[in-house]
């Protein structure tokens, strides 16, 4: 595998349960050295993707390169180049963070002193070398996963499959394990993430691709993406509810009005122009906004539209 091949390519996967179609030709490439997220609803697949990426579950048709190894013929060779992060922790909760790593250490026949050393290594990496002695169940959510990514990395592998590492954590647990995520990055991992945080896929993610019902329906950066909602919106917050419909004969373009939130939106071309004819507007109509900003689409927003676009 060369610095210009792809540290991931997967073609035409197909999976079934039954008669369930998780997956259904997906497709997916993913450049080395870079975060890709892969965002989706409940059962569009996500989770089976990985599986079969990191050999967990073998495909009922299709090809998938890992490291540059055909995953379906050579899968040994794919798990000595790869980790994984679940859903769920690995950790044994009575040893403490060190006996961990040095647990895992010894699974990857590294030896008592190398795997000691590892050890040590991953702590400081992760910021936990003062927390190295305490028993795991003593951790906070964070510093768990912060664990779980450290143990993911015994072998150094090539790409890391993060299937959504950050549920259940509260805000500071996940920023916690977003900066661990781009120092791997920064040191040359590869890392797929499944997420249902768009904000996550955000933050994180080089690159985003959207499935649903088992194949990718969009792929491209955030900006990319948001732009296929009509790109940037004027919003405006009014006091007076009797106001509304004259505020949205003012804005440019078609809005659209949110009555229990007092909240006009509309789709503009250029965001300072807009701006400042709208404020211009809305004064000479002595109409008294709360608030009036021109933003980008949210991912939030952006996924709604393409899986209500995919639905229709």
């Amino acid at each position: 595998m060369t610095d210009r091949d792809p540290a991931i390519v997967a073609e035409g996967l197909r999976k079934k349960y039954g008669d369930k179609q998780a997956l259904d030709g997906l497709d997916l490439t993913v450049p080395r050295g870079t975060v890709q997220a892969v965002l989706g609803p409940n059962g569009a697949g996500k989770t089976t993707s990985v599986r079969i990426m990191s050999t967990l579950l073998r495909p009922d048709e299709g090809r998938i390169v890992v490291a540059g190894i055909d995953v379906r013929t050579r899968a040994a060779e794919v798990r000595s180049r790869i980790g994984l992060l679940g859903q769920h922790a690995a950790v044994d909760e009575e040893l403490s963070g060190r006996q961990n790593l040095e647990m895992f250490g010894r699974l990857y026949h590294l030896g008592a002193r190398r795997a000691g050393a590892k050890a040590d290594e991953l702590l400081a990496r992760f910021d936990l070398t003062d927390t190295g002695k305490k028993a795991v169940k003593q951790y906070s959510g964070g510093m768990r996963r912060r664990l779980d990514l450290a143990a993911s990395l015994i072998s150094e592998p090539e790409v890391l499959f993060l299937d959504e590492p950050t549920t259940g954590l509260d805000p500071r647990g996940r920023t916690e394990v977003w900066n661990a995520v781009r120092s791997l990055v920064g040191g040359g991992t590869t890392v797929l993430l499944t997420t249902q945080y768009l904000e996550e896929a955000d933050q994180l993610a080089d690159r985003i691709s959207v499935i649903n019902h088992g194949k990718v329906i969009a792929d491209g950066t955030a900006d990319e993406l948001k732009s296929r909602t009509g790109g940037d919106r004027i919003d405006v917050v009014l006091h007076d509810p009797a106001q509304l419909a004259l505020a949205a004969s003012l804005l440019p373009g078609e809005a659209t009005v949110d009555e229990d939130r007092l909240l006009i939106s509309a789709p503009v071309s250029d965001r300072m122009t807009a701006l400042t004819e709208t404020v211009r507007a809305l004064e000479a109509a002595d109409i008294d906004a709360q608030d009036v900003a021109v933003r980008r689409p949210t991912l939030d927003e952006v996924f709604l539209h393409l899986t209500k676009e995919d639905a229709a």
